[in-house]
């Protein structure tokens, strides 16, 4: 190993950290996992970073950005040691926000709900909200190509990402795309580097396009006697010729584990629950969009459509879904959770298959998520204490993910790869499509130094 006190010459004294605490805290993100780096370091600026790559590149060190560390898939783990370069300490802040071409220029540190209210304060709005939206970093958004529940109408990160700048593994600075609505001068490689997990360059500046905000949203929520009748309304509605902002699904099982954790008054014979939102600036256009919805989703098998009187009722419909989460801890000590994602055609028939999965294993598998754009939270949920079921999880989850490949969907939707899902690569790609990717690897790090042994590469 480099003698990593000459860090300290590039980035000054109080911007490297060898200490114990640090690497500790560094070494976690939200897998749970640990993998103790060996050194941090914050980068005041962009130079910084060019500079500490060219020192990792010269010798052979391995680097790892890092946003907040909310990942849940290991993309920000130091799983061959090396250096954490750290952004949330100098390069957070908002650079810029054009209101006459609608477009925010951010550091990579900038927390995703600080931009959002920033930009809101001004009558604008950027729409991607990842659950982790009040700690996870723009940075982190960019590398993961996060989603979030306004992705229906909105789209996700990639959608709002104009240009980049980034630093490449050897240190050299690259800029990538325009602030302009067209521009097809030369490769895509705002696109390659959006969702590269940081494995290809490292992002020290982000244009972001903004829309206006609109001035009304509406939220109502559908109870269905299953949840196949449930996915059968979404792509019927969003067929129809309506695109709800949010179109969130609750399953029974997490229906029963919301209302026996917090007593909200959800039907626990309910076997799913639709949860969406509509805006639009007249309050016209959003009464006879929920008239579309509730008409779709009583077809499909909806007994009952509750639309919120105002805000604190929104609210209260909103609590089931966004508590999900933590309430199917009832089912077991440990939860290994997906993020898989298929055709909206294809939820009925995907969720079906997703029950048999834990009756044959006799698990319990509560699932959620963004049924307006097919992306399923599956959650397969074990006594992490017994080493036997933690085994039958992962031969569950395997299977999860060949159904999910098999019904024409991907093995993420917002979380990526990382280490976790590393090793079910190769049953969504072949050996040729694997090989790009290494390719690709190849000729932005041919030292690989850069966030190494991620996505399977």
């Amino acid at each position: 190993m480099a003698n990593l006190k000459e860090l300290e010459k590039i980035v000054g004294v109080d911007n490297v950290y060898l200490d114990k605490a640090h690497l500790i805290a560094y070494s976690y993100d939200a897998t749970r996992s640990s993998f103790k780096p060996d050194a941090v370091v914050f980068p005041r600026d962009e130079k910084d970073v060019s500079e500490v790559l060219k020192f990792c590149n010269r010798n052979r060190v391995p680097i790892v950005p890092r946003g907040a560390g909310s990942g849940f898939t290991g993309g920000a783990l130091p799983s061959e040691g090396g250096i954490v370069l750290a952004f949330e300490k100098h390069m957070n802040r908002i650079l810029e926000i054009d209101m006459e071409n609608m477009v925010a220029i951010v550091q990579p540190g900038v927390i995703n709900m600080d931009l959002q209210k920033e930009v809101e304060s001004k009558g604008l709005f950027y729409p991607p909200d990842p659950a982790s939206e009040n700690y996870s970093t723009i940075g982190g958004n960019v590398s993961e190509n996060a989603g979030g529940m306004r992705a229906t109408k909105y789209g996700i990160t990639k959608d709002f990402v104009m240009a980049l700048r980034a630093v490449l593994p050897n240190g050299e600075v690259i800029r990538a795309g325009k602030r302009t609505i067209k521009d097809v001068a030369g490769y895509n490689v705002v696109g390659t580097l959006v969702g590269s997990e940081g494995t290809l360059a490292v992002i020290t500046e982000v244009t972001l396009k903004l829309l206006s905000k609109p001035k009304l949203s509406k939220t109502a929520m559908g109870i269905f006697p299953d949840v196949e009748s449930a996915m059968r309304s979404v792509f019927k509605t969003m067929a129809s010729g309506v695109t709800p902002v949010a179109m969130e699904f609750l399953d029974a099982l997490t229906i029963r584990a919301v209302e026996e954790k917090y007593k909200i008054g959800l039907p626990k014979n309910a076997g799913g629950i639709l949860v969406t939102d509509v805006d639009g600036d007249l309050e016209i256009n959003l009464e006879k969009d929920l008239e579309l919805i509730e008409a779709k989703f009583r077809e499909n098998g909806a007994f009952d459509f509750k639309i919120a009187k105002d805000e604190a009722e929104a609210k209260d419909i909103w609590f089931a879904r966004r508590n999900a989460s933590q309430a199917i801890s009832i089912y077991g000590s440990k939860k290994i959770n997906e993020d898989v994602t298929v055709p909206r055609s294809k939820l009925p028939e995907t969720l079906k298959k997703f029950g048999e999965v834990g009756e044959k294993y006799g698990i319990q598998i509560p699932c959620f998520g963004h049924s307006g754009d097919g992306n399923i939270h599956t959650n397969v949920m074990v006594d992490g204490k017994d080493p036997k079921a933690v085994e039958i999880g992962y031969k569950a989850i395997e299977e999860i993910f060949q159904i999910t490949v098999d019904m024409g969907g991907t093995l993420s939707g917002e979380h990526g790869i990382g280490l976790a899902k590393a090793p079910y690569m190769k049953m969504a790609f072949t050996d040729a499509e694997m090989e790009l990717f290494r390719s690709m690897k190849k000729a932005f790090d041919p030292n690989n130094i850069l966030n190494p042994n991620k996505m399977g590469l």
